[in-house]
């Protein structure tokens, strides 16, 4: 099951399916000049500033091709990195550094653009009690490493996927005919079927919020406050009254963001930590050995 994967159980799926996908039948650019068995070294520079994302997964790519690789990072994850830097060297068999090189490169220059962006997002709710979360605007196949770059930026993940909280979003309660039945039936649900997950309830009017708080108690734990302007949200935080934690959604943005955590809303969740985010420079160069 999924959801029984640990972290590194579904690295390993991803780096398999990436290098299926990049080798195919054979690095033949590498196969028909490098010697089998001829041993090089490769340094990560860092051409852009930012923060670094990916160093711990990097290694764990190079040591899925070949264990006997010697890693040295000279950075960690979430460091902060400016153009020039080495983020770490590594040694193995040529074919291994090529075969690893551009999914190397595509992990950490997504993750880094990623948790760049968290980072100055994280930066602009300093002093406020409101977190940060990330959302399932991902991309295909690559969620994994998109909400650890998130994570290290310094931001919180939300939801992995749909198997692991019920979130009642509009087209829920629209199809199930109202949020108070919505409600009623997945805590049913959830009482029979699967005891640990939680319930999170998408409200758009101050009327939703209204019925949410009237039938949710010890059911719902999280209401969500969807396109709510900050105005809204603090007379929706008057009629919750802390029974429920709260998350403030959509159209928040770096230029705004404060003033969404002035409200005291618990959570923010921004799409676009992910899906906004620019690919950071870097690059893996051969070391020549004199």
């Amino acid at each position: 099951m999924f959801l029984m994967q640990t972290f590194d159980e579904r690295l390993n799926h991803l780096i398999k399916e990436a290098l299926a996908e990049d080798v195919g039948d054979g690095d033949h650019s590498t196969v028909s000049c490098i010697p089998a068995a001829q041993k090089g070294n490769a340094v990560l520079r860092i051409k852009q500033a930012g923060i670094l994302a990916g160093v711990d997964v990097a290694q764990k790519i190079f040591s899925f091709v070949e264990e006997e690789n010697i890693f040295h990072a000279f950075k960690k994850d979430g460091d902060a990195m400016h153009s020039g830097d080495t983020a770490f060297e590594v040694k193995a068999h040529i074919h291994t550094i090529l075969k690893c090189e551009r999914i190397v490169l595509n992990c950490m220059q997504r993750m880094s653009g990623i948790a760049t962006l968290t980072h100055a997002y994280t930066e602009k709710l300093k002093g406020y009690k409101t977190r940060l979360l990330d959302t399932r605007k991902t991309t295909p196949n690559f969620r994994l490493l998109e909400k650890e770059a998130v994570r290290i930026g310094g931001g919180i993940n939300h939801r992995f996927g749909l198997f692991d909280m019920i979130m009642l979003k509009d087209n829920h309660i629209d199809y199930c005919g109202s949020v108070e039945r919505a409600i009623n039936k997945a805590f049913q649900y959830v009482q029979s079927k699967q005891p640990y997950i939680k319930i999170e309830v998408e409200t758009r009017r101050i009327d939703d919020i209204k019925k949410v708080c009237a039938v949710g108690k010890g059911k719902v734990f999280r209401i969500m406050l969807d396109n709510f302007t900050p105005q809204q949200i603090k007379e929706a935080l008057e009629i919750i009254q802390n029974d429920f934690e709260t998350e403030a959604s959509g159209g928040i943005n770096l230029d705004n963001i404060q003033s969404y955590a002035e409200t005291g809303v618990d959570y923010v969740s921004v799409g676009g930590l992910i899906h906004q985010a620019q690919s950071l420079d870097l690059s893996l160069k051969a070391v020549m050995i004199k």
